[in-house]
């Protein structure tokens, strides 16, 4: 406990620095920042407190749906935006932003960003997290089915699995579009049929993860123990039981880390911010190790800053993804839209 007091007080003055350095003119400011973000962007109550006393620039956060809807409203409304920075554009849908030019180039040069998550942002943006999308089961339900856990995009189409999936739409959420591109990931020849496999073996397909994991997955009274989620889902269950599990449970969720595509998130400066300096600023401390290291428990996605330290029990829930599906930004800027016409055709 005494390492991490002393490794929060240094981050404070580290953020002091980094904030001086950034702008001369963000400190001691009256001034409101807006972040817009998705709607389950949801920080630990008062981390924005060490930021507004250091600089005098309060923060508040607008919902704005989905991350698929958050970038539609962001392309429709570029150079005259809602807010001064944006929360969640990911790997997935950043090109759609970029050719909307939606962002104020600005990439933090806070200490500890991992390089290679800084070279997948166009110069635009800058890396702020990174999480991996793949199906979540439900164990106790599957027990009580007497089914096993699928392992691969295959088994899913399996007869065993019929109505047991619920993923949210390709269309309209990042989340789900990141799970098409696993399966594209994992097979570029036959992905179509795996979707038509899925089609027919009664995927359901909603609008969004929210709706997908808190209202048809069965943890939360759906009635579908396969829902797509994240590879950091179970320590979610962990801490935020309720009623609280015993100490040493196994969580009550886990993932198929076979079908884990490897998503990255940003946060950038809206273009039209009548506030670029101050947003800037606000930029470098997401990026900080104070801001950084509330986002496992918090978000439940790894943090973009290598030094920031992980917390025990984000740690032990997390199923390692040692392999997980990537692809490249630019080729999924090339083909995004077609392979969303096919998917919409296929799956309707």
């Amino acid at each position: 406990m005494k390492t991490r007091t002393s490794a929060l007080a240094l981050a404070t003055i580290a953020l002091a620095t980094t904030v001086a350095c950034s702008s001369d003119d963000a400190t001691k400011k009256d001034v409101t920042l807006t972040i817009v973000a998705y709607e389950s962007f949801t920080p630990p109550e008062g981390i924005f407190d060490a930021f507004t006393n250091e600089t005098g620039i309060s923060v508040r956060i607008v919902a704005a749906g989905d991350a698929g809807e958050m970038i539609a409203k962001a392309t429709l409304t570029a150079g005259n935006p809602e807010g001064d920075v944006m929360w969640g554009v990911d790997n997935t849908l950043l090109s759609r932003a970029l050719d909307a030019d939606v962002f104020d180039p600005y990439v933090s040069e806070v200490d500890g960003l991992d390089p290679d998550l800084v070279a997948t942002a166009a110069d635009v943006v800058t890396p702020v997290d990174y999480g991996d999308v793949c199906v979540n089961y439900d164990v106790e339900r599957l027990e009580q089915l007497g089914i096993d856990p699928p392992t691969s995009f295959d088994d899913l189409a399996s007869p065993d699995y019929r109505g047991l999936l619920v993923t949210p739409s390709a269309l309209t959420s990042s989340t789900g579009l990141a799970f098409l591109l696993g399966t594209i990931a994992d097979d570029p020849d036959g992905w179509q049929q795996t979707w038509r496999d899925l089609r027919d073996n009664d995927v359901l397909v909603v609008g969004g993860w929210y709706e997908a994991y808190y209202t048809e997955f069965s943890r939360y009274g759906g009635d579908r123990p396969l829902v797509v989620s994240y590879a950091s889902s179970p320590p979610a269950e962990i801490l935020f039981a309720d009623p609280p599990l015993p100490d040493g449970s196994p969580a009550p969720t886990a993932a198929v880390t076979s079908t884990c595509f490897r998503q990255i998130e940003y946060a950038g400066v809206l273009r039209g911010s009548k506030h670029v300096d101050e947003a800037r600023a606000l930029i470098d401390y997401l990026v900080s190790p104070t801001f950084q290291e509330s986002m496992p428990e918090s978000l439940f996605v790894f943090p973009a800053n290598e030094r920031a330290n992980l917390s025990d029990t984000f740690t032990t829930y997390v199923q390692p993804v040692t392999d997980p599906l990537v692809m490249e930004p630019a080729t999924i800027a090339a083909s995004r839209d077609a392979w969303l016409e096919e998917w919409d055709a296929i799956v309707g």
